[in-house]
């Protein structure tokens, strides 16, 4: 027997799933009509003839800023062919094209030059960008996504391109930044700065009735009938409301929880498959995160799944006395409890960490931590480096020093 053929007699919950990925640009976003029509307005000038103001967006993940930008972006170039003007939107993620010399040559090959991707001085490149543009006399409409990614690495890019009008007669460029990062500007060049930030909008999260809207809409073109049990989307909206109000976590945690309905061959997604879908994200997401950490903050980790085996809680002394121990066993020098602080701050902010500051009376103020995670898991994962698989070889030690009690 095949083995897909038991897979395909499942009942089919989904009819297009693909419309609950980040990826799908809905015809309609609700809740987002204000922004357009800020957008619209502010990119009319286009229509005309005329070079607009650059633009930047900010606001938290999940609120909807790139889907509008992109959403404005396909009307617009709709609306100049009726009003038989040259105008180009060129879309760039700054998290892939990363540095000057991409985002210059991107621009280029958009308009048919054959400009590598390595290998030109940067100059040549940004000469190439002005001659094609004369040639094609367009009107381009440049939205640099995730531009926070950009500015550290091509700050000077940046400012070329909002400079660069200056030496066009025949097109011109208008830039969108779009950015996270609601203290990004404060990084800028004031002359980068003076010249991107002629115009802002912002973004402000979505509340659960948005949300349970944006859910809504998603859900009628993702789902068969009757297949979501009353309450699903309710849940999922007020699980994203609480983080930040993020679009994108309640479409994840929609489409996780038709899968483990899929999964479990039943024919409806219920609430209990919404609840293991948060806790399968969750884990995902902190797996995710460790895996990447310097080797410090894994070693930091591994003492507080140590600990947290036989203590729930437990305070900064306890945890950099086993994270002494564990360094000497690894053959790393360990950094200062200062400094350590620091990390622990990082991995609270990160949400794999949940501290607190207490008061010992006297005694002081100290920070108590738990885990936001499986301490199994979260041990499987560290083990995975091969510069903490040594510990394995002193877990009984480790453990019984672990669970001994320190004092700050």
């Amino acid at each position: 027997m095949n083995i897909f053929e038991n897979l395909l007699s499942v009942v089919n919950i989904f009819k297009n799933r693909d419309v609950l990925r980040h990826s799908y640009n809905p015809e309609k976003l609700p809740h987002r009509e204000e922004q357009i029509n800020q957008l619209a307005l502010l990119l009319s000038p286009l229509l005309r003839g005329g070079t607009p103001s650059n633009i930047f967006i900010y606001g938290k993940t999940g609120t909807g800023k790139t889907a509008t930008v992109k959403f404005v972006g396909r009307q617009l170039e709709e609306a100049s062919k009726k009003a038989k003007q040259n105008v180009v939107v060129h879309y760039i993620n700054c998290e892939i094209v990363d540095t000057a010399y991409r985002v210059l040559a991107s621009i280029a090959r958009k308009f048919g030059s054959n400009v590598p991707m390595t290998g030109w001085p940067t100059d040549q490149v940004y000469d190439e960008v002005k001659k094609v543009l004369e040639r094609k006399r367009a009107r381009v409409l440049i939205i640099l996504d995730e531009i926070d990614k950009l500015v550290k690495k091509a700050e000077e890019a940046l400012y070329g391109l909002t400079r660069i009008n200056s030496e066009l007669e025949n097109s011109s460029i208008s830039l969108i930044g779009i950015s996270n990062n609601l203290k990004f500007k404060n990084f800028l060049d004031a002359r980068v700065l003076s010249s991107l930030s002629e115009e802002e909008i912002v973004f402000p999260p979505y509340n659960a009735g948005q949300l349970e809207d944006i859910l809504m809409q998603r859900a009628k073109m993702a789902f068969e009938d009757g297949v979501l049990e009353e309450g699903v989307i309710q849940l999922c909206a007020a699980y994203a409301a609480q983080e930040h109000g993020d679009a994108r976590k309640a479409l994840d945690l929609l489409r996780v929880s038709a899968e483990i309905a899929e999964r479990e061959r039943d024919t409806k997604v219920r609430v209990e498959h919404v609840k293991k879908a948060r806790r399968k994200i969750e884990t995902d997401y902190v797996i995710e995160t460790v895996r990447t950490l310097p080797i410090h903050s894994k070693i930091l980790l591994y003492s507080m799944a140590l600990i947290s085996e036989t203590s729930e809680k437990f305070t900064t002394g306890e945890v950099y006395c086993v994270y002494k121990k564990l360094c000497n066993r690894v053959g790393v020098d360990s950094l200062t409890q200062r400094r350590i602080s620091d990390l622990i701050s990082e991995l609270d902010m990160l949400g794999v960490v949940n501290s607190v500051i207490i008061s010992k009376g006297r005694y002081g103020r100290t920070r108590e931590m738990k885990l936001e995670t499986d301490d199994k898991a979260l041990r499987r994962v560290l083990e995975e480096d091969y510069r903490l698989q040594s510990l394995k070889n002193y877990e009984g030690e480790l453990r019984k020093f672990a669970s001994l009690k320190f004092f700050e």
